[in-house]
Formats: C-alpha cells, sequence, structure tokens
C-alpha cells in the first residue's frame, strides 16, 4: 500500500496549483483539501503548518480525517520545494529526468521562471511592478525553452508544473485586462507576446494550457470576480 498523501490547499493559489498539477501529471493517490484562509482553523496552524501557509503536503503515517492529522505524517512546506519531493517520493513519474544534465536544466528552469516571469507577474497583476519587468522575464525563460512540447526535454516535469499556474494568468490577464494594473496594460501585453519575438514562448504556453491537467486545477469563471492573483 502506497503512503498516505494530503495536499492543504486553496483553489485559488497558484503556489497550490503547480503542487497539484504535479501530483495529478505523476498518477499520484492523493487527498485535497480547501483551506479558508480567511478563516484558518486551529488544528491546521497547530499540527500542519505552524505558519499557517498553503500548499502543505503531509506524506506517510496512518491515514485519518484530514481535520485531525497525525503526528507520524511528514509535513512538507514550499511549493518548489514539494515539487522536488514529489519527484523524488514518484521517481517513475518524469517529473525530473534520470540523466543528470537534464535534472540540472530542470532545476535551472524552476529557478528562473520563480524568479523572472512568478515574481514580476503577480506583483504587475497587483499593481506593484512593471511591464518591462515582466517583458525582460518572460523573454528570459523564453531563452531556456528546448524545442518541443516540454520546457525541458520531451516529458512533463516540474519545470512545467512551476510555471503552468503563471501562464494560465498570463492568458487571463490578457484576454481580460483583469488586475491592478492601467487599463488596456492586459491587452497590450497580450499582443506583445502574439508578436514574433515571443512565439517560441507563446508556442510552449498554447501547448501547455491544454493539458487535461491544467483545465482540472484552474476555475476561470469561479477567479474571475476574486483576487485570484
Amino acid at each position: 500500500m502506497s503512503e498516505q498523501v494530503t495536499l492543504y490547499l486553496h483553489k485559488l493559489s497558484p503556489f497550490s496549483q503547480k503542487v497539484e498539477l504535479a501530483l495529478i501529471e505523476a498518477n499520484a493517490p492523493y487527498r485535497g483539501y480547501h483551506v479558508n484562509l480567511s478563516d484558518k482553523p486551529e488544528w491546521f496552524t497547530s499540527k500542519v503548518n505552524p505558519v499557517g501557509k498553503v500548499p502543505t503536503l503531509t506524506y506517510g503515517g496512518p491515514r485519518v480525517d484530514p481535520e485531525d492529522p497525525s503526528s507520524l505524517s511528514s509535513k512538507i512546506t514550499e511549493s518548489n520545494v514539494i515539487l522536488e519531493f514529489l519527484a523524488d517520493v514518484y521517481p517513475d513519474s518524469g517529473l525530473l529526468p534520470k540523466d543528470p544534465v537534464s535534472r540540472a536544466k530542470v532545476r535551472s528552469f524552476v529557478d528562473a521562471s520563480t524568479k523572472q516571469v512568478e515574481g514580476p507577474l503577480y506583483d504587475f497583476i497587483r499593481g506593484l511592478g512593471s511591464y518591462e519587468d515582466l517583458l525582460k522575464g518572460i523573454e528570459f525563460v523564453q531563452g531556456l525553452l528546448e524545442d518541443g512540447d516540454f520546457a525541458v526535454g520531451d516529458h512533463y516535469t516540474i519545470a512545467d508544473a512551476c510555471i503552468s499556474p503563471q501562464l494560465v494568468r498570463l492568458k487571463t490577464i490578457t484576454e481580460t485586462d483583469l488586475g491592478k494594473f492601467p487599463v488596456g496594460l492586459g491587452f497590450k501585453l497580450g499582443e506583445e507576446l502574439k508578436g514574433s519575438k515571443f512565439a517560441k514562448f507563446t508556442k510552449y504556453a498554447d501547448q501547455i494550457l491544454e493539458r487535461s491537467s491544467l483545465k482540472q486545477t484552474y476555475d476561470e469563471v469561479r477567479i474571475f470576480p476574486l483576487p485570484w492573483w
């Protein structure tokens, strides 16, 4: 019998989404438990994550009610750390390649997409970051993309899981102009990304956005009226 896996998440959290994507792509059995971040239950901070953040993964121990987590389970926090953990726990999933050079490329892509796109994108959506910084970040990550359907190699990895929440939110803001940035900048970004300069990035994004796992983890209709960034 496989170890129990419970993912404490928030359905609007892009950080939760990247972990859920990896679990689905690994075909891993898991339970998802939605945590109300505006009214966190006491047991969550006392028994799961004292910082009160999602995602948090519990691994191992007995299969118990998620609201009464066992002290025997390991608690894994921070989304990118959890991605690496899942790749280790499910080595046949391909979430990390066997080849050490390819593994290094995946890790470099995760680091770059987190620093160069994730941070600038969410700052931009909040009205705190610059349009130019976001474009520079996208161009940087585009330079790391290999030919093919995936970020690295010919298989879905944690590199793809890490950037996917950013891709889907880019799609949303460029099609709707929703965000706290100046009116029209979302549409402008969309037009710029359609240009030849970003053709490789856009082709990659379009392929990833069609994956079933992504559609399972992103409720566009529900997210629209909420602070989904």
